[in-house]
């Protein structure tokens, strides 16, 4: 078995794409109108509509339905990092701290809600 993407589905493909595209620096893989990957490290991370899931019927994952999930991205240098998304829209939940365990960590908010940790290991 072979671990493949987390998949997030929204109803702003577009503006969840533009996101995670700025965060990462990557440019997304766009396979169909309904669905993009962001390639980066060992991680997929899939955005889909609702289409994409319609055939799981009320057991289909809503989109907007944040809360249950952290994204993280590891990264050399969280400050860096979060000083260069200050410059456009994101929601901060955390800015660049040091946690008790060691990271430093920023969080954000995508635009469906979904929690973003930027987070590096102690050196």
């Amino acid at each position: 078995m072979e671990f493949a993407s987390i998949r997030i589905i929204t109803d702003n493909l577009d503006g969840m794409v533009a996101f995670y595209e700025r965060v990462t620096g990557t440019t997304a893989r766009r396979p169909a109108p309904v669905f993009a990957e962001i390639v980066t490290g060992g991680l997929v991370l899939a955005l889909g509509t609702p289409s994409t899931v319609a055939v799981l019927g009320v057991d289909a994952p809503r989109a907007g339905a944040a809360g249950s999930a952290i994204v993280e991205f590891l990264v050399a240098d969280v400050d860096a990092t979060f000083d260069r998304l200050q410059d456009g829209p994101a929601d901060v939940v955390l800015p660049p701290t040091t946690m008790p365990w060691g990271n430093r960590s920023a969080i954000l908010r995508d635009p469906d809600g979904t929690l973003v940790n930027l987070f590096s290991r102690p050196a």
